[in-house]
């Protein structure tokens, strides 16, 4: 992994919680690839029709679901949304000082779910584990 890959992805948390989700690790996956890709678009809808409780809901799923998974960039970038929205409400205002905050937020969502799913693909070579040894099998039956 490139040291920018690190900066988008806390791949300790990634590999804790795979290894806790087991087998059902794609699957979930998967959910997170939906679920935050309608979180996404309902952020970027939110702000186009100017409505700041409608930021909240998708802002908070998207930050919870990222930081599982070890997006830490995703999940701030998303924790501001919802922080400044709710504080918006409170104050009967719209949050316009979110508008750079959530330009950055799909791509940062669509490099995240790239390293992703680059990382879960089963045919891309692993590294080995934090502080172990390659246990890998992936050099078998090469010469």
């Amino acid at each position: 992994m490139s040291s920018e890959s690190n900066t988008v992805v806390n791949w300790a948390v990634f590999s804790r919680t795979r290894t806790q989700l087991g087998s059902g690790f794609i699957r979930i996956l998967g959910y997170f690839r939906e679920d935050g890709e309608k979180s996404v678009a309902k952020i970027e809808e939110a702000m186009q029709v100017r409505d700041a409780t409608a930021l909240v809901r998708p802002a908070h799923t998207l930050k919870t679901e990222a930081r599982q998974f070890g997006a830490e960039p995703l999940g701030a970038l998303a924790e501001e949304i919802e922080f400044t929205a709710r504080r918006s409400i409170e104050m009967r205002t719209f949050p316009d000082e979110l508008v750079p905050a959530v330009a950055r937020l799909r791509p940062l969502y669509q490099e995240t779910m790239m390293l992703f799913e680059k990382e879960a693909n089963p045919l891309v070579e692993r590294r080995p584990a934090f502080g172990r040894a390659s246990a890998s099998n992936q050099g078998f039956g090469r010469i």
